[in-house]
């Protein structure tokens, strides 16, 4: 049986802590297929056996099949609805005032809706545009409208109640693959205009062009948005080059795809697409070549034309493979936030409290207090306190803090218990 007794205000008093956590991924996290979790919800129907792409991926700490696999992130790319990019590719506008797209283009709609939503969330409004550096004046002709962008979003149980300012790093490769043709060069050029024609890069890491972006300077030049927090990512061999935005609470990375890749390389490969074996030319039903000296656009470019033709799965796969490259070395890292506010009891016993146990055990049949050594009643009570209990005022137990060990309690000492609780 308990003894009870009042825990006034006083008694009571509240604090707030902070946790710091470091979040290493490294590159195999995201280079590798079994780490990276699609969700084909997009289906096109029409020529050949059809597309089907995912709006995302998400990227797990292992393989995403076992249990005791966390997501760390979901990375997406999007497109600015005003952009050269979907104006180029656009044939026009249907009755209901949705843009329609060229045959060559796939997920153009899905494309500007992902901006739309993010631009939604973060911003404010789905209309609105991410620049870099944030809370400039900028069209979508200029250079800091994030016109092709990639979202990458940290899940709560990593990102926590926020990214800490100043702590994010992210190593980016901006050149794919540059291997050319077997027996291809300037001289031998097969189609006689003395180019050296590299071979398909789509999905072969490259070693070399690695760079650093980096929120340096957040923790001195704080700005706010609708989102929140945000702050700068900036090339860290030249801070003054903006490259994308973090937004802390949110703990989504925004980056301007055409600042951090090389946009005009050339790029081939082949690409899921709407074709049937009869008009595929060298490429499988379901497919199309990009950037093939032996199709019609052996000049393709990553910006624009990847990114209005590939599917969005085909364009994370790329970026996954090859911008983050595969190996042990450490692809994204930062530090979280997790805010503690603790709740202090402080439970106080004087010298003249809780010398005694209401155990009945604690008295013989006579009522006398039954001593440790016998014939030494006169001997000083001793309780053992092992348990502190808390009640509301109808006497419901609340909680229950256990002691590590019992804690000697007499009648010439006092003792005070503090209780905390962290939410």
């Amino acid at each position: 049986m308990a003894t009870l007794k009042e825990i006034t205000a006083a008694d009571i008093k509240t604090s707030k802590s902070v946790l710091n956590q470091l979040i290493d991924v490294i590159q195999e996290d995201l280079s590798g297929s079994a780490t990276r979790k699609k969700y084909q919800v997009f289906v096109t129907g029409g020529v050949g056996p059809g597309v089907t792409s995912s709006l995302f991926q998400t990227v797990y700490d292992q393989d995403f099949t076992l249990q005791t696999a966390n997501p760390m992130f979901d990375v997406t790319v999007g497109l600015y609805a005003s952009s050269s990019t979907v104006i180029s590719s656009s044939t026009g506008v249907d009755t209901a005032g949705k843009r329609l797209f060229k045959s060559s283009s796939l997920m153009m709609r899905e494309k500007v809706d992902n901006y739309r939503q993010f631009a939604q969330v973060l911003l404010g409004g789905a209309d609105k545009k991410f620049v870099a550096p944030f809370g400039t004046t900028a069209d979508e002709t200029s250079t800091d409208t994030v016109n092709e962008a990639m979202f990458i979003s940290f899940k709560r149980l990593f990102a926590r109640d926020q990214v800490k300012r100043g702590t994010f790093a992210m190593r980016w490769y901006q050149s794919a693959s540059r291997a050319p043709l077997v027996g291809t060069n300037e001289s031998s050029d097969p189609l006689g205009n003395g180019i050296l024609h590299y071979g398909p890069n789509l999905y072969v890491p490259t070693v070399s062009g690695s760079k650093i972006f980096t929120d340096a300077g957040a923790t001195t030049n704080k700005k706010s948005t609708f989102g929140g927090q945000v702050a700068d990512i900036v090339d860290s061999s030249d801070t003054s080059r903006k490259v994308g935005l973090m937004f802390y609470d949110h703990g989504t990375a925004v980056f301007d795809l055409g600042k951090i890749m090389s946009g005009s390389q050339h790029v081939s490969g082949a690409i899921s697409a709407m074709s049937d074996a009869a008009d595929a030319g060298d490429s499988a039903a379901g497919t199309a070549i990009i950037g093939g000296i032996n199709t019609d656009n052996k000049g393709a470019a990553f910006i624009p034309d990847l990114m209005c033709s590939a599917s969005i799965d085909d364009i994370i796969d790329h970026i996954s493979t090859v911008r983050f490259s595969s190996g042990t070395k450490t692809a994204m890292t930062f530090q979280n936030i997790t805010n503690i506010n603790s709740t202090l009891i402080f439970c106080r016993s004087t010298a003249d409290e809780f010398n005694y146990s209401s155990n009945p055990t604690f008295t013989d049949s006579n009522n006398r207090i039954v001593v440790i050594e016998e014939g030494s009643e006169s001997q000083r009570t001793v309780t053992f306190p092992t348990t502190v209990g808390l009640y509301d005022a109808n006497s419901n137990l609340l909680a229950v803090a256990k002691l590590s060990r019992p804690v000697e309690k007499r009648d010439d000492k006092d003792v005070t218990f503090r209780i905390r609780l962290d939410f």
